[in-house]
């Protein structure tokens, strides 16, 4: 029951991003897309957090909570950092993710964006947070590998640079979003800690749409389906399934499924869409996914706790938790 869980989470990440084309092509804008996704996760998060009073109470006695090294925090340090992972780095990175989306495949999109889990790695190691084994260097080497597959083989009218530097750019700060969501991860409760991060993004980019003369919800109700799905589906349900699915699993295996993401979005987009990648992007696609696993079976026995958003759902061999919000 525990991998099934972890499989429908995966697959409703890995639906965002088809979720997000339909809703373009339904005449949805980027920035209507975003503040109606985190405005309304935001709501049934806390309606679930209002039905659910047990879900507020943080896991006690984690012994991440006392390693070395941890400092310790104030209550309101905590609050200010879960709200600004959201109004910051969640609302960033969510934002280039759909730019990116405006510009490429969705399949190319994923792809690309998972390369996230060899740059977690890549920086725990230079922070000291984690060592290099051959293993994991190995790994490293793939993946590198298999993105460069992944772009070269991008002969179709679809590839944008401009959209492959936003998707970089959108795995680059969910890098930093990661690492920085490791310092509170466990002095929240996940369900508690999610809505944060949500009411913390939907609040920037509400502040956002302010300042620019607000957002055109003027779409149809295919628009708003859409939205919808992007929500419940790729959001709240992804999340809430995946907390359910680690809890029975343990966090190699949960992490391990999670790989099942970026296949989902590809075939979903074939399916959907009518996209196709190249066979030399597909060979370079199963070596960026066979990288994250070997890094993710290497770290059996380690804490991982979370995906707030979005897209992708591990912190790739470091002793980090990934909080998600794919996208």
């Amino acid at each position: 029951m525990g991998a099934a869980l972890c499989l429908v989470s995966a697959a409703c990440f890995g639906a965002m991003a088809i979720f997000g084309k339909l809703a373009y092509d339904a005449g949805v804008s980027p920035g209507a897309l975003l503040l109606v996704r985190f405005t309304l996760a935001t709501v049934l998060l806390g309606v679930v957090l209002l039905m659910r009073p047990g879900l507020r109470r943080p896991v006690s006695g984690s012994p991440r909570d006392k390693a070395p090294g941890r400092t310790a925090m104030t209550r309101g340090r905590v609050l200010a950092i879960a709200v600004g992972l959201g109004a910051v780095g969640y609302a960033t990175q969510a934002s280039l993710f759909f730019s990116a989306l405006q510009l490429m495949d969705a399949s190319l999109l994923a792809l690309i964006l998972y390369t996230y889990p060899v740059m977690v790695t890549v920086v725990a190691v230079l922070l000291g947070r984690d060592r290099l084994t051959p293993a994991r260097g190995a790994a490293l080497a793939a993946a590198s590998g298999g993105t460069l597959l992944v772009l070269l083989g991008a002969g179709g009218v679809s590839f944008q640079p401009v959209g492959a530097l936003l998707a970089f750019a959108s795995a680059i700060t969910y890098t930093v979003y990661i690492l920085v969501a490791d310092t509170v991860v466990h002095r929240l409760a996940p369900v508690v800690l999610s809505a944060l991060v949500m009411t913390g993004a939907a609040g920037t980019l509400g502040a956002r749409a302010l300042l620019t003369g607000g957002v055109d919800l003027d779409f149809g109700w295919r628009g708003w389906f859409w939205l919808a799905c992007i929500a419940v589906v790729s959001t709240v349900v992804a999340m809430l399934s995946f907390f359910a699915g680690l809890k029975r699993t343990g966090p190699s295996t949960a992490a391990i499924l999670s790989t099942f993401e970026p296949v989902v979005t590809s075939a979903l987009a074939a399916l959907v869409l009518g996209e196709s990648l190249t066979p030399v992007q597909l060979a370079g696609g199963a070596l960026v996914l066979s990288s994250v696993a070997v890094l993710q079976l290497r770290r059996a026995g380690t804490r991982f706790d979370n995906r707030l958003t979005g897209t992708a759902v591990t912190s790739s061999g470091t002793n980090h938790s990934h909080v998600n919000v794919h996208n």
